[in-house]
């Protein structure tokens, strides 16, 4: 009984992440809920977006946006520009854009249920891109980080945001996470890497580097 007990728990552990990599349908939805209302949640993406400095006629991208909680932030700050927003799960698009209805309606924030490596086109150059916890799941993500970096204008500022949620994590763990996004952004082409640290349980690693030239050679 208990080791049929343990396994009905792994198989739900298995299907919760599963859930929180590409949520969908009614669990999906909660799932998309208990992120929106989790306290660290909304800390570490308020502070991730501060740290991108976004000017009101900013043009900013998301990927993987989730229940759009840094995507209202963004859009509380482009006020004169746009908000764009890619995520792989129909049930965030909807959550995300109801959350974000207003900005929607004036046309300043932009969902699209898309994935990292079918990116949708977005018009001109973007000043900013943001990816919170989701650079782990890219497929060749140094490539996608390349392809990213064509699109933002030279000087263009990106920021990966990592929080580990494997078990057992600890402070070493987002160290070594951080570290190695440091090195897939600079394997991209893009400079300047600087690490910042939101101090949760475990901490939270924000990695900000710029685009030097535009498009890479």
């Amino acid at each position: 009984m208990q080791a049929t007990g343990a396994s009905l728990k792994q198989r739900a552990l298995r299907k919760l992440v599963r859930q929180a990599h590409h949520p969908r349908g009614i669990v999906g939805w909660a799932v998309g809920w208990m992120f929106a209302h989790r306290p660290s949640n909304r800390q570490r993406n308020v502070w991730a977006v501060s740290l991108l400095d976004v000017r009101p006629t900013d043009r900013v991208l998301e990927i993987g946006f989730g229940p759009g909680i840094a995507i209202a932030e963004l859009a509380g700050r482009a006020t004169r520009g746009h908000v764009f927003g890619i995520d792989h799960s129909r049930a965030m698009v909807r959550q995300a854009a109801r959350r974000n209805a207003a900005a929607v309606r004036a046309h300043r924030v932009h969902l699209t249920h898309a994935s990292v490596e079918r990116l949708p086109s977005f018009g001109d150059p973007l000043d900013a891109i943001l990816a919170v916890n989701s650079v782990g799941f890219w497929p060749d993500p140094v490539e996608r980080l390349r392809e990213l970096r064509r699109l933002l204008r030279p000087a263009g500022r990106i920021a990966l945001v990592s929080q580990p949620r494997c078990p057992g994590a600890t402070r070493d763990t987002t160290v070594r996470a951080a570290q190695e996004l440091q090195d897939l952004l600079t394997q991209a082409g893009f400079t300047h890497a600087r690490v910042e640290t939101l101090e949760l349980d475990p901490p939270v690693a924000c990695v900000l580097a710029g685009n030097p030239a535009g498009v890479p050679s």
